[in-house]
């Protein structure tokens, strides 16, 4: 899962969003780059990686006619929103990869001591996406909850918080990572901090205890803004229940911000194995996901699909309508973001 999605290339984002909005908040779509040539580092910006293509991004949010601004803001349940209504069909959100081993070369180590250069890169991505053209941005590192070997991702790297390898980054480092990361963007408004891509292959505990110091360290930084913390096991919504006693349903109720600006960050691709590996979209998500609504309802939780996508099929653009009305149904969902433009 992660390597080998199918991408509904030209389907149109636009198409999905609809005139019943009520609580989605953030519509768009994730772009994928700064993760690409893993195996090749540093890399060379242009040719090995890039972040965003700043013509599409007008393109998609229509020359910067994306919001109808209120001036107050609200908290709902436990998620502090801004009380602005995007123009219908406008794009108004990107989630953009880029690469930890990147922004923290090796001989630094995880932690708040960054590649400038590669910075430099990544934050004119963002200000272009949120300070010239209006629309939010999320931060993705895109390591599946890994750092030191991204070579042959997702399968390569030492799982962050490991403490049984002795190449792994602390949990600490993490925090540590993301205390810099976001005091960097703390007076952007239209930045969210997406903690990381998929975790897989470790103990749900342990991804628990890397987002529980990533927002500790967020906040102490004194930012604001939404966060968005992945469960385990890829982030899928459809196995919210799954592995017992270590399921995200049984450990991810403890996470905790001070401030209740926290979502779950959730992926749910609409194939048979759910791994958006196959043309067919046969995974209802109004069945799987089910029990993933009723436990963000019962704990007070909000949640964002910033993962999910189909074949260029009528069948999966059919599936992927279902999917958008389902969030548009259940409040306890509050955006989304689609698999993906590249640059």
């Amino acid at each position: 899962m992660g390597v080998q999605r199918l991408l509904a290339a030209t389907m149109c984002v636009s198409a999905l969003i609809t005139p019943t909005l009520a609580t989605i908040y953030w519509a768009g779509i994730d772009e994928s780059g700064g993760e690409f040539a893993p195996g090749v580092l540093p890399g060379t910006f242009g040719v090995d990686y890039a972040f965003t293509n700043n013509s599409a991004v007008d393109i998609y949010v229509k020359e910067s006619k994306v919001f109808l601004p209120s001036s107050n803001s609200i908290i709902e349940n436990r998620i502090k929103l801004l009380t602005r209504d995007f123009v219908l069909s406008k794009v108004n959100l990107f989630r953009v990869a880029f690469l930890l081993e990147r922004m923290c070369p090796l001989e630094y180590g995880l932690g708040s001591k960054f590649n400038e250069t590669y910075f430099k890169y990544y934050k004119e991505a963002i200000d272009h996406i949120t300070l010239t053209r209006g629309a939010y941005a999320i931060l993705d590192p895109h390591n599946y909850m890994r750092y030191n070997d991204a070579s042959e991702q997702p399968l390569s790297g030492s799982v962050i918080g490991n403490w049984s390898d002795p190449k792994a980054a602390t949990t600490q480092q993490f925090g540590e990572f993301w205390g810099e990361l976001a005091s960097r963007f703390r007076h952007n408004e239209k930045v969210i901090f997406g903690l990381m891509n998929e975790p897989w292959g470790t103990n749900t505990s342990l991804v628990l205890k890397n987002d529980q110091a990533a927002i500790d360290h967020i906040r102490a930084a004194g930012c604001e803004q939404l966060i968005l913390a992945p469960g385990n096991d890829w982030a899928g919504g459809h196995s919210w229940f799954d592995n017992g006693e270590d399921s995200n349903a049984n450990v991810m109720w403890k996470l905790h911000d001070p401030i209740h600006n926290t979502a779950f960050d959730i992926h749910e691709y609409l194939d048979v194995d759910f791994s958006g590996s196959h043309v067919d979209c046969v995974s209802d998500p109004r069945i799987f996901l089910s029990n993933l609504t009723s436990w963000l309802e019962k704990h007070d939780f909000k949640a964002m699909i910033t993962e999910f996508g189909g074949s260029n099929t009528t069948g999966c653009y059919d599936m992927l309508k279902v999917l958008v009305d389902y969030m548009e149904e259940n409040p306890v969902y509050i955006g989304w973001s689609m698999w993906a433009a590249g640059t």
